[in-house]
């Protein structure tokens, strides 16, 4: 479970400790740490993670999908499901690690939540909490935690890659450069397929067409840069829209909200 850009702040015996505390917290970096990149190789562990960013785009490999956790955002990953975290622009956080008998009370997929006040404040206060036995009082809160995780709807905030290698030369080219408008011709030259076969393809890998992944991957972009409270206009315009009102009908498509209104809530 290493992070080769940053120490190690937890014991791998702990996360793959299944029974004990029903939980506990570590953060990614110290605090007043510097925030720089961040890959962590494919791993598991025998307990259940939320992982809540404070700042920056952290996407977690799970198989073929891809989920995007950006700041103010928490991600449940199940206990013993292999994945793998990539920050290429930076990423500080937490993680709150969860034991067996509250893993089975929570979801057995992997979700994006945008937590309410009320979990917030409580992770607020169990990352205060040392690892070891919790109290009574520490334990109530814990339930609240595991009742607010298990009942609050997630997003849709994954994204399945395809496996073909050319395709995913196209889909990491997409990623760097969400704002990148050319053709599908240039994308089907660059991959060395016709463009009827790129498009044929990526449904059947993706279960997506490629206009749609494409601009689901701009919103997915999009969520940081409100949440650190650009504006509408700015962050449609940095990601390739041509006007601010076409942003705002694929973002609410895809999220079903407005921009304005996420990123209300997002620092709200």
């Amino acid at each position: 479970m290493a992070d080769p850009t940053h120490p190690a702040l937890l014991d791998p015996a702990l996360a793959d400790a299944p029974a004990g505390p029903l939980l506990f917290a570590a953060r990614t970096i110290p605090r007043g740490g510097k925030a720089g990149p961040r890959r962590t190789p494919r791993h598991q562990h025998a307990r259940g993670q939320l992982l809540g960013a404070d700042s920056g785009l952290m996407q977690i490999d799970v198989g073929a999908t891809h989920w995007l956790l950006p700041a103010g955002h928490l991600a449940w990953i199940p206990p013993d499901l292999p994945h793998a975290l990539l920050a290429p622009q930076g990423f500080e956080g937490w993680s709150l690690y969860f034991n067996a008998a509250a893993s089975a009370l929570l979801p057995d997929q992997p979700r994006i939540l945008a937590p309410g006040p009320l979990l917030q404040a409580a992770i607020q206060r169990a990352q205060q909490w040392s690892p070891g036995p919790l109290d009574a009082a520490q334990r109530r809160l814990a339930g609240v935690i595991v009742d607010e995780i298990a009942t609050h709807p997630a997003l849709p905030l994954a994204l399945a890659h395809p496996q073909d290698r050319r395709l995913r030369r196209v889909a990491s080219a997409f990623a760097a450069h969400p704002e990148d408008n050319r053709s599908v011709e240039h994308w089907a030259a660059f991959a060395g397929l016709s463009s009827r076969t790129l498009t044929r393809q990526w449904q059947r890998e993706t279960g997506m067409g490629l206009s749609r992944w494409r601009q689901r991957l701009r919103v997915l972009h999009a969520l940081p840069r409100l949440a650190a409270g650009d504006t509408v206009t700015r962050t449609a315009l940095a990601l390739g829209y041509e006007t601010t009102s076409a942003f705002i009908a694929v973002f609410k498509r895809e999220l079903g909200d407005t921009p304005a209104r996420y990123a209300r809530d997002a620092r709200g």
